[in-house]
C-alpha cells in the first residue's frame, strides 16, 4: 500500500513563493547530474576504453586483413612475366628459363612457377607439393562478367553495420537510462527528494534529471561518431568516410530525441517504486522496449518492408532510419517523417511521464501500478 509521507504533504504546501523558478531549478538539477558523471572515474574511464576499443575496431578492420595476408611470390619466364605483374599479392621473380623456374620451386625460394604451356591459356604453374589455389584462379579463363548492380551493399557488412548501431543504441539507452532511475530511486529512499520539493517544482527536477543525462549521453554519440570518423579518415576507409556519413548523422540525431523520451520514461517508472530492489521490475517493460530495436536489426537487416515499418516506430526509429540511409532504400523525405513521428511522440510521452512522476514522486510502501499513479 502507497502513503503520502508527512514531510512531502509540508513540502506540497510550502510557500511556492520561496521556490526556485522552474528553468532555474531545472538548470541547477540538470548541471547536478552532468557534474556528479563527469566526477565519476568509472565513468570517464570506461568512456576511454569504449572509445578506444572503437578506434581499435574501426582501424583493425580496415588494415586487419592486410596484416594476415602474405604475398605469394612467383618465379617466371620472361614470355609469362608481364602477365603476372599488377595482380594483387603476387611478387615476380623473373628468371631466364623453364629449368630455373623449377629449380627455383623444388629450392624453396619461391611459392610457385608460371612457364609458357600447351594449354587454352598458354600458361603452365608450376608447384613443389601444390599450388597456391589464388594464383591458379587469377590465371584461370573467366567468363565476361556484367553486374547489375554493381555498388549493392556487403549482406554481410550490412549486417554488422546493423549490430553496431544496434548495441551503441542499447548500451548508450541502458546506461543513461539506468542512471536516471537510480538516482530517483536513491532520492526517494534517502527521503532528500522531500527537501528538494521544498524548493523545486517536481516537473523541475525530472526535466533536469533528462536534460543533465540528455546531454550526457548526446555527448558521448557525438564522441563515438567522431572516433568512427577519425578511424575511417586515419585508415582512408571509403566505406566510412562517404557509405556511413548520413547513417551516423541521422543516427545521432535520432537518438538524441529518442533518448529524451525514454530518459523521461525511466524516470517516471523509478518514481513508482519506494526501494532500489523493486527498480528492476519497474524498469523490465522498458528494457524490453530498448532491446527490440537491437534484436529486430539482427533479424530484419536486409528486409525492406520489416525496415520501413520500423522507421516509423518511435523505439526503433534511431536504429532503422540509418540502417536505410545506408542500404539508399528511402526517400528523401522519409528520414525527416520519421524525425517528425518521435518528435510529436516524445512530447507526448514526456507529458505523460510528468504527471505519473510528479503523482508517484512523495508514495512511499509498495511498488505503484502506472494507471494508480495517473488515477493519483
Amino acid at each position: 500500500m502507497s502513503v503520502t509521507t508527512p514531510a512531502g504533504t509540508a513540502a506540497s504546501a510550502h510557500n511556492r513563493r520561496g521556490r526556485t523558478g522552474f528553468w532555474a531549478a531545472t538548470g541547477i538539477v540538470a548541471q547536478r547530474e552532468i557534474m556528479i558523471r563527469l566526477r565519476s572515474k568509472a565513468f570517464i574511464i570506461s568512456t576511454a576504453i569504449m572509445l578506444a576499443l572503437i578506434l581499435a575496431g574501426v582501424i583493425f578492420s580496415s588494415v586487419g586483413p592486410a596484416l594476415f595476408d602474405e604475398d605469394t611470390t612467383v618465379a617466371a619466364v620472361s614470355a609469362v612475366a608481364p602477365a603476372l605483374q599488377g595482380m594483387d599479392g603476387i611478387v615476380v621473380d623473373t628468371l631466364g628459363s623453364a629449368d630455373a623456374v623449377r629449380q627455383a620451386v623444388q629450392a624453396g625460394t619461391v611459392d610457385a612457377g608460371v612457364v609458357q604451356g600447351r594449354g587454352a591459356s598458354g600458361l603452365l604453374v608450376i608447384g613443389d607439393r601444390e599450388t597456391p589455389s589464388a594464383l591458379v584462379q587469377m590465371l584461370s579463363v573467366t567468363p565476361e562478367v556484367e553486374l547489375l548492380d554493381p555498388n549493392a551493399p556487403n549482406p554481410m557488412l550490412t549486417y554488422f553495420i546493423g549490430i553496431a548501431f544496434g548495441i551503441v543504441f542499447f548500451s548508450s539507452a541502458i546506461t543513461f537510462g539506468q542512471t536516471i532511475a537510480q538516482s530517483v530511486v536513491e532520492e526517494k529512499q534517502s527521503r532528500i527528494v522531500e527537501i528538494m520539493l521544498a524548493a523545486v517544482p517536481a516537473r523541475a527536477i525530472l526535466a533536469g534529471k533528462v536534460i543533465g543525462n540528455s546531454v550526457l549521453a548526446f555527448g558521448q554519440i557525438i564522441l563515438i561518431a567522431a572516433v568512427v570518423l577519425l578511424g575511417g579518415a586515419v585508415t582512408g576507409s571509403q566505406l566510412l568516410l562517404d557509405g556511413l556519413g548520413m547513417p551516423i548523422v541521422w543516427f545521432v540525431i535520432l537518438f538524441t530525441v529518442g533518448f529524451v523520451m525514454l530518459a523521461a520514461l525511466f524516470a517516471a517508472a523509478a518514481a513508482l517504486v519506494s526501494r532500489a530492489e523493486d527498480l528492476g521490475t519497474a524498469t523490465s517493460p522498458l528494457m524490453m522496449l530498448v532491446m527490440l530495436p537491437y534484436i529486430a536489426v539482427i533479424i530484419f537487416n536486409n528486409n525492406p518492408v520489416a525496415l520501413q515499418i520500423m522507421s516509423y516506430v518511435p523505439f526503433s526509429a534511431p536504429v532503422a532510419v540509418p540502417m536505410r540511409t545506408y542500404l539508399q532504400t528511402q526517400a528523401w523525405w522519409e528520414p525527416m517523417l520519421s524525425l517528425g513521428i518521435l518528435i510529436v511522440f516524445t512530447v507526448l510521452v514526456i507529458g505523460f511521464a510528468a504527471k505519473v512522476y510528479e503523482r508517484s514522486l512523495l508514495k512511499t510502501g509498495s511498488m505503484i501500478k502506472w494507471k494508480d499513479a495517473l488515477k493519483a
